[in-house]
């Protein structure tokens, strides 16, 4: 089942031409063209389906920078900026609040692991310490009973994924920009080697850039473009409680769990460090980029033949532009949730702490996050055909640095100082992305 999610209204008439055309109305997509028109420049952004419909409300919801990959860092703490003035900015409830996030460790060897990652992570001045005793027992009651310490991140935030990205859809749409669901893009329109427009399933938009923001389905439409993008999608299960009381407030996460108050009284629940993949097609195709990442993660990771496997070997991975896409035969992936993971889940948190013994489940759902081989996006221009940038690959981490990401990829389109070092998000990083499509 998919969660409910804020409707945003299409614009009907698409334009002839604009600046920028952005693919995808998840949250990267969305703050790109939010932070595209408050540039004052012209932008549409299309979508095959509805504005956040996938992943982006899917996600856990969490707004961190404490465990990030390195590189990421500078980028989450802009995020925060960003989403502590959301509300603000886009004039509608997103649901950011900063009760701070909790790492909870069981064994010294988990406490170990926090350490390393915040001895290289104060460099940027981060909020992270280590808890431990009276100090833990403070910020998550309960918690001292059954772990031995905790990283916590006072700064640290929670959104609400069903309401963020309309939200913030509406509010690039009061800046200028154009909002167009149920509109798939079919490819790039390319002459003498540079974007110059976009075919969608109701015309062509002319342009001079095009971003791609499509989430697990960004691999494939950037193929059909003669870009061999590493990406592989994961799924994620989640579920969510009926309004629960004398829970914590502070979002938190064990070995097993992880957690997140909603503002409706309920919380949001997954499970942690156990993720499912559905060997596909792509698993073979992209096995050496993706092989290291599989043995270093193995126990975290839960192959499996099932629906998706069947339905990626039947799909079309080139097409001609006036032709029906795959974009179009399937409008929303909602995939079901393994609720295996969710029972798992649900008896541990019950066992840690008792005031979840009583929870009652509202409904669950899976997404699919699109993930790279490093598990850092790709935030860039695509070197071989200008005009055509990739803000793809966030690894399930898209949710919280959607502000960053979508404003470091407004600059890198205006061609203004970007707000960040885009360095760490590169794609010529991978070295497949250079070699023609197979």
């Amino acid at each position: 089942m998919s969660p409910p999610v804020d409707q945003v209204r299409s614009d009907t008439e698409l334009p002839d031409r604009v600046s920028v055309v952005v693919i995808g109305g998840g949250i990267i997509g969305v703050t790109t063209a939010l932070f595209l028109a408050e540039k004052g420049i012209s932008v549409a952004l299309i979508e095959k389906g509805r504005i956040g419909g996938e992943q982006s409300s899917r996600n856990w919801g969490w707004c961190r920078t404490m465990g990030r990959d390195i590189g990421e860092i500078p980028m989450a703490l802009e995020s925060l900026r960003l989403w502590r003035g959301m509300n603000e900015r886009t004039g509608r409830e997103t649901g950011f609040r900063q009760p701070g996030i909790l790492y909870l460790c069981r064994t010294e060897q988990e406490v170990a692991a926090q350490e390393a990652w915040l001895d290289q992570a104060r460099q940027y001045q981060v909020e992270s310490r280590l808890l431990r005793g009276a100090a833990l027992e403070a910020a998550m009651p309960g918690a001292s009973a059954n772990f031995i310490a905790g990283m916590h991140t006072p700064s640290d935030g929670r959104a609400e994924p069903a309401q963020a990205a309309p939200a913030i859809a509406e509010a690039a749409r009061d800046r200028g920009a154009l909002i167009f669901t149920g509109c798939a893009a079919r490819g790039l329109d390319i002459h003498n080697g540079r974007v110059v427009g976009v075919i969608t399933e109701r015309g062509r938009i002319r342009c001079e850039s095009v971003v791609l923001a499509g989430g697990a389905w960004s691999r494939l439409f950037a193929g059909n473009a003669g870009l061999d993008l590493p990406q592989l999608k994961v799924l994620g299960s989640v579920f969510r409680t009926k309004p629960l009381s004398g829970g914590p407030e502070i979002t938190a996460a064990g070995s097993v769990f992880a957690l997140r108050k909603r503002l409706d009284g309920g919380y949001s629940i997954a499970r942690r460090n156990a993720n499912t993949t559905e060997i596909t097609p792509d698993h073979f195709r992209l096995l050496s980029d993706f092989l290291p990442t599989m043995i270093a993660n193995w126990r975290e990771i839960r192959l499996r033949v099932g629906q998706r496997s069947w339905e990626e070997l039947r799909t079309a991975r080139h097409w001609s532009l006036d032709e029906i896409t795959p974009f179009e035969a399937v409008r929303i992936l909602d995939p079901k949730p393994n609720e295996t993971i969710l029972r798992e889940v649900r008896a541990e948190l019950s066992r840690l702490f008792p005031v979840f013994a009583k929870m009652e489940v509202a409904e669950s759902w899976g997404g699919l996050m699109d993930v790279t081989p490093d598990a850092v996006p790709v935030i860039d221009e695509v070197r071989k055909i200008p005009g055509f940038f990739v803000a793809t690959g966030f690894s399930g981490h898209g949710f919280g640095i959607g502000p960053g990401a979508g404003r470091l990829m407004a600059d890198l389109v205006a061609g203004d100082r970007p707000v960040v070092d885009p360095a760490p998000f590169r794609l010529d990083r991978f070295p497949r992305t250079q070699k023609p499509v197979p």
